[in-house]
């Protein structure tokens, strides 16, 4: 995924929170979905079969998730929102519903403090139609869209858009929501660069917190609220710069150098966590603020298969918690820490689909 050189031998399928591979698994305990050295990982479930489904998120009460789903042999040619609830028993369906408009693509939702409206961003208002994607024969990188048309929305779960967070020219999406309820932090490209910004949970008070030149991504916050996570690109050499700010000139990134940074709520003390190389993204933070697990390809020189790791917040004490042979990613903890939800190609019978798996937690 990340070599242009070996495109050739799987699907690549691009989401703006992140990225994901479709490559087929290595066989495992169909039983348990949980390969022997994924001690963290019990009462592992599959929930969804099928497409790409990916950027899984909890809400606050711990049972009900957003995903974003493509499937083209449903109709649904590029991302788009569903919501449903984790039963409580093993032997219940997981149902669940698209909730987004069905227009344009869609991205990064989160479910809102009040259980009946999320949050997501979406290009609808530029077209009904899915937006290109980069012909990367031609650009001869691997390389993201930054569609200047995603703005952020608000909406209920009849799919009814209830409110327009952001209303600037330019890239506004990767919304995320304090557990305190009140603020969301998200990345923007109002200042001609990609960066970190927070606002108030009704979308006002814009501040921005990043500064550095480089794509700010992805970010959260902490379970006590006091900090936020992210993962940035960095271009250092004269080469560098110039290649991300022609690429961004084009509304695209190339996201293969990538660090997960922390910093407190407002964007001070900023620190860079890993020092890996290749791609460190999607991190989020443990039950107890103290640790961060995020998706990684360092281990590989090819750049795949992607694994999950976890890593103190100071840089400490990694620990390769997944196994799969070809993606894991997208990791994150229910509020109670009891739950762990990812995305993963493991048991897609040697297929190319990516799926959503819950597990308890195990410490």
């Amino acid at each position: 995924m990340i070599i242009t050189k070996i495109n050739i031998f799987f699907t690549a399928a691009i989401v703006s929170c992140a990225f994901f591979i479709n490559l087929p698994s290595k066989a495992q305990d169909k039983k348990t979905l949980v390969y022997g050295d994924e001690r963290h990982f019990k009462n592992m479930r599959q929930l969804t079969t099928g497409g790409d489904n990916a950027e899984a998120y909890f809400g606050f009460n711990n049972k009900d998730i957003t995903f974003q789903r493509t499937n083209p042999k449903e109709g649904i040619n590029c991302d788009q929102i569903f919501y449903g609830t984790i039963p409580k028993k093993a032997d219940r369906p997981f149902t669940y519903k698209k909730v987004s408009t069905g227009k344009g693509r869609t991205t990064c939702a989160y479910l809102m403090p009040d259980h009946k409206h999320f949050l997501y961003a979406s290009t609808h208002l530029a077209a009904d139609t899915c937006p290109p994607v980069p012909d990367r024969s031609v650009i001869k990188k691997y390389v993201w869209p930054i569609y200047e048309s995603y703005d952020i929305f608000v909406a209920d779960f009849d799919g009814k858009i209830t409110k327009r967070l952001t209303n600037i020219p330019g890239y506004d999406a990767e919304a995320t929501i304090s557990p305190k309820g009140d603020k969301i932090v998200f990345t923007s490209m109002r200042n001609g660069d990609l960066d970190i910004y927070t606002m108030n949970i009704d979308g006002t008070n814009v501040k921005q917190i990043s500064h550095d030149l480089g794509y700010d991504g992805g970010p959260c916050f902490s379970p006590d609220s006091k900090k936020i996570v992210w993962r940035a690109s960095r271009p250092k050499t004269d080469d560098a710069i110039k290649e991300y700010k022609a690429l961004l000139a084009q509304g695209l990134v190339m996201p293969t150098q990538m660090e997960v940074f922390v910093a407190n709520a407002d964007g001070s003390g900023a620190v860079q966590v890993t020092h890996q190389g290749k791609a460190n993204w999607a991190p989020s933070f443990t039950p107890d603020s103290r640790r961060i697990v995020f998706a990684s390809n360092h281990e590989y020189e090819r750049g795949f298969p992607f694994n999950l790791y976890l890593i103190n917040i100071d840089g400490t004490g990694l620990e390769r918690i997944s196994h799969d042979s070809s993606f894991d990613a997208f990791p994150m903890f229910s509020p109670d820490g009891k739950k762990f939800i990812f995305s993963s190609n493991r048991n897609n019978n040697g297929g190319h689909d990516t799926n959503v798996f819950v597990c308890d937690w195990i410490e």
